[in-house]
């Protein structure tokens, strides 16, 4: 479960510094790297909102098993 976490973490701070960028800047860096819109970007959006219900249901199951 750590190793899962731990890639939900990464992915969720991408996404995070990424909508970031896009409110201060108006910087979309995923549409940068991989074209606005294309395959590969969208598979990048998914796995970054995968990864945040992922690591929102590890992060409260935790929460049940402390208390």
């Amino acid at each position: 479960m750590y190793i899962l976490r731990l890639i939900a973490y990464v992915f969720v701070i991408i996404g995070a510094l990424n909508w970031g960028l896009v409110g201060f800047l108006g910087l979309d860096l995923v549409a940068l790297i991989f074209g606005d819109m294309t395959l590969m970007s969208r598979i990048v959006y998914d796995i970054v909102g995968i990864s945040a219900i992922v690591y929102l249901l590890l992060s409260y199951k935790d929460l049940g098993e402390r208390y």
